[in-house]
């Protein structure tokens, strides 16, 4: 039998000072929400409609935010280059109980980064150990905070959703996976902020 599985894909172009996003979140193979530029919506009806409009808003809030970072960043050092960052990340739980928690980063459809989470630990992928890599690696490895916050995130909150969801209880567990949605996103951007950096390295010198 095929595993549980909650995933999501979230993808952000840089070019030229402008930032676009989008994505999507699932759930057993269930479109749950979807990411285009600013506007991120639920598909499945998991939350309430007003308790879901806070959380657009925090969500919209910070995509302005990390606009307005890559215009100010690109006005000192013009990128005429673009950059495509995708982040995949997500939990999988098998029919005897173990489970499979992972993420990945791609720069340029290129592996550049993924997150060992027994370990918490980030590890290179880009070929030939380049600087931009080993850069973003040390960058993120600072935050020992959000290394610890991201492993229990994969490790343990994703992988009880699905437990939660396989046992079916009810509106109870569907009520609960949205907030680690969410959660999910807004970790993807704050990986995302990290790329303001990769950009700019990868533009000039680390």
């Amino acid at each position: 039998a095929a595993p549980l599985a909650f995933t999501m894909l979230q993808r952000t172009r840089v070019s030229k000072g402008s930032s676009i996003f989008w994505g999507n979140a699932s759930l057993d193979g269930r479109l749950s929400h979807l990411l285009e530029g600013l506007n991120v919506t639920q598909v499945l009806p998991l939350e309430p409609p007003d308790v879901w409009a806070r959380r657009q808003q925090d969500v919209t809030s910070y995509l302005i935010h990390f606009g307005q970072l890559v215009k100010l960043f690109n006005k000192e050092r013009p990128m005429n280059y673009t950059q495509s960052l995708s982040c995949h990340l997500g939990c999988q739980l098998f029919p005897n109980g173990t489970a499979h928690s992972f993420y990945e980063v791609t720069l340029n459809g290129t592996a550049f980064l993924s997150f060992h989470v027994p370990n918490a630990t980030w590890e290179r992928r880009w070929p030939g150990g380049d600087a931009v890599a080993a850069f973003a690696q040390r960058e993120l490895m600072k935050y020992p905070k959000t290394t610890r916050d991201l492993q229990h995130f994969l490790n343990t909150t994703c992988v009880g959703i699905l437990r939660a969801q396989s046992a079916a209880t009810g509106k109870q567990s569907s009520r609960s996976h949205a907030p680690l949605v969410l959660g999910l996103i807004l970790g993807t951007f704050a990986l995302l902020g990290m790329a303001v950096g990769i950009f700019l390295c990868t533009g000039g010198s680390c």
